[in-house]
């Protein structure tokens, strides 16, 4: 008979030991050997060590197709939880070959037996064994038993159905290291529920909190100016609503007259408009939305829409401004020849708009649910061993966990949504209900949306530029790693562990809307190959490019009001620049803002840079090839980004590779 040496590793770190008994058992392609006891009475599995155990089956079990191991609590020992590395098999103590049996995650008495199998990475069709078949379903059945779907919005995408990150489990939780931020002077104004008394004031603010901070600095000092305006647009902290356009919408109430002094001489706004000059930005998905009240003071939402034109010297201002979405006597268009602080109140408002859909939508909806619905999904339908769930989860397990938190924090009744935000909780679920309505697959698929709306050839659209190169870099790396396993489209289309995959993704995070254009089904590894880039990039790249960048263009409030106070005007010449600061938010709920946003923007001291895999998986082999290729591609990008921002006086460094961390975890 045969006898199997069997080493058993726990993993290092001071927490990962355990003093309960541990059982062992080896399933055969024939038959199962009983379960034997790894270690003996009194001693206990110890941080970072290995314990080997030798096995002689009374029969013979033919080939070891899976490890199983068992925990059992021991009377008079505390039941801790263990952390096991992986599971070795010899056929003789002093054997070249040895069968990893990887596990790297905690196990509790309570999960009864854990079955391993080896580290070969297979799809369902090349299973050859039954037990092994049968392994990956039980596997599938387990986790959709565990993990299930909810509704935190009805008519947006859908989350996991859990209200607390204790819920997740061990292997499914994540520790993040703080940066250290000091909060403290923002915190000692939490009771000050009065207007703001000066500009002055939030001067004194800005230098307790911003001092230090290039950009955050350029903001104040030309937050006024038409032309940064318009960078914003393009380069600040929600690049993803402006867009080209070569016809007016309908209800923007503007004539070519009305704009001819602020276009080229001798030209007009339709000949700009044919020559790709004019961009809109429509908030108009904020329309009749319900205002929060804040420190029971009411607050105002308007739908602005705002025209802006791109100059022969590269530079992208607003002509026109138009607050609300319907057209009307008392919805006029406000100019750049508009008294000054007419027209500064209409960019204010624009501001405030774009804050409500950058944070719900831009942010929360693209990067946070995106990334959970995925993670459900590959939890609930495809298996450990398959070769899409070892590469996607780095990528999105942490979306899970923070948005546990976000939602029972951030967007709960007294969170910062509540007590902060012109939209509010009551409104938040109705936006994030259309934002899931008019999202397409197109507009987060980077080629296609920048390509959509125009931005791909403006030469100071760093986002765009930038973008365009992540996504290059990621899309090869992931065409090489389907290459890997997917021989042609045949394979995709059999490979029904995919194919539910995909379909519970269009059902569950995009609720069969057909319109959205998102798939339904994969016919192709290209249409593969396209949705995974999709899903890794929209959790890592643009996450930075949305959340880091939060406090750089945010901490100077008029910049970027959270809240106004104030209806919007319905006459010209109304306000003053004294006026101006009515309409901003309150001491306390400005605080409150910035409070989150210091949190949200600074990158954990445990910070993992984009495909910097710490998983086993990666580390040898083609995997380890390929994710060579694709960090010395990300590097190359990292330098040249460096270089080009050494000579800019606003730095774009949001998708700096070295700076996107691997995935949602703040």
């Amino acid at each position: 008979m045969e006898e199997f040496h069997v080493t058993v590793q726990t993993s290092p770190g001071s927490l990962t030991g355990t003093y309960n008994t541990l059982w062992i058992s080896l399933v055969g392609s024939q038959c199962d050997c009983p379960p034997v006891k790894v270690i003996p009475d009194g001693q206990c599995l110890l941080p970072g060590s290995t314990c080997t155990v030798v096995i002689k089956p009374e029969m013979e079990i033919g080939t070891v197709v899976l490890v199983r191991l068992r925990l059992e609590a021991r009377p008079g020992f505390p039941d801790l939880n263990w952390h096991c590395l992986d599971v070795q098999l010899k056929l003789r103590a002093d054997a070249a070959d040895v069968e990893l049996f990887p596990c790297n995650r905690w196990i509790k008495t309570a999960d009864g037996d854990v079955e391993l199998r080896s580290d070969r990475v297979c799809l369902l069709n090349g299973e050859q064994l039954q037990k092994l078949r049968e392994h990956r379903a039980r596997d599938l059945q387990t986790k959709q038993q565990q993990i299930r779907w909810s509704t935190f919005a009805e008519g947006s995408a859908r989350c996991i159905d859990m209200t607390s990150t204790q819920s997740l489990g061990p292997n499914l939780s994540s520790t993040r290291q703080s940066p250290g931020t000091n909060l403290n002077y923002l915190r000692g104004f939490t009771n000050r529920t009065e207007s703001w008394s000066s500009l002055e004031e939030l001067e004194i603010l800005f230098i307790h909190n911003g001092k230090d901070n290039a950009v955050a600095n350029y903001v104040r000092a030309h937050w006024k100016d038409d032309t940064f305006f318009g960078y914003q647009c393009l380069n600040g902290c929600n690049p993803l609503q402006i867009r080209k356009i070569h016809y007016l919408p309908p209800n923007l109430h503007v004539t070519s007259d009305m704009l001819r002094d602020f276009l080229p001489v001798g030209s007009s706004l339709k000949q700009e408009m044919e020559k790709g000059a004019i961009f809109l930005l429509d908030y108009g998905i904020l329309d009749q939305l319900p205002a929060n009240v804040i420190n029971d003071k009411q607050t105002y939402l308007a739908a602005p829409l705002c025209l802006l034109h791109y100059n022969q010297y590269g530079e992208l201002k607003p002509i026109a401004i138009q607050l609300q979405k319907t057209a009307g006597p008392q919805n006029p268009v406000f100019l750049p020849s508009d008294p000054e602080p007419d027209w500064l109140l209409a960019k204010m408002w624009v501001r405030n708009a774009d804050f409500q859909v950058h944070q719900l939508l831009s942010h929360f909806l693209r990067t946070h649910l995106l990334g959970e619905v995925c993670c459900i999904a590959t939890l609930r339908k495809l298996p450990e061993i398959h070769p899409l769930h070892q590469l996607l989860m780095p990528h999105v397990r942490t979306s899970l966990q923070i948005n546990i938190q976000a939602r029972a924090s951030l967007l709960a009744p007294n969170g910062v949504f509540d007590k902060a935000i012109g939209c509010g909780i009551k409104a938040a679920p109705l936006l994030l209900a259309r934002g899931t309505d008019r999202l397409r697959y197109t507009s987060m698929c980077v080629p296609d949306d920048l390509k959509e709306r125009g931005l791909d050839t403006l030469h100071n659209c760093y986002y765009a530029q930038d973008a365009l190169r992540v996504w290059g870099a990621l899309h090869r790396f992931v065409v090489s790693w389907v290459a890997l396993y997917y021989c042609n489209d045949q394979d995709v289309q059999q490979d029904w562990e995919l194919q539910n995959w995909i379909q519970e993704i269009f059902n569950e995070g995009f609720l069969s809307l057909t319109h959205t254009g998102f798939p339904q089904s994969f016919q192709t590894t290209a249409e593969l190959s396209k949705f995974i880039t999709m899903v890794i990039f929209s959790s890592s790249a643009l996450h930075s490019a949305v959340n880091f960048s939060q406090v750089d263009f945010n901490l100077w409030l008029p910049n970027c009001p959270a809240a106004m106070l104030r209806p919007p005007p319905q006459v010209k010449g109304s306000v003053t620049e004294e006026d101006l600061l009515s309409f901003l938010p309150d001491v306390s709920s400005t605080c409150s803002v910035l409070t989150i946003l210091l949190l949200l923007s600074q990158p954990a001291a445990d910070f993992v840079p984009l495909c910097h895999y710490r998983e086993r998986y990666f580390s040898s082999g083609a995997p380890c090839r390929l994710v060579e290729a694709v960090l010395k591609e990300l590097k190359a990008i990292a330098e040249d980004i460096t270089k080009r921002n050494s000579k800019m006086e606003i730095p774009y460094f949001y998708l700096s590779p070295d700076k996107i961390e691997n995935s949602v975890a703040i």
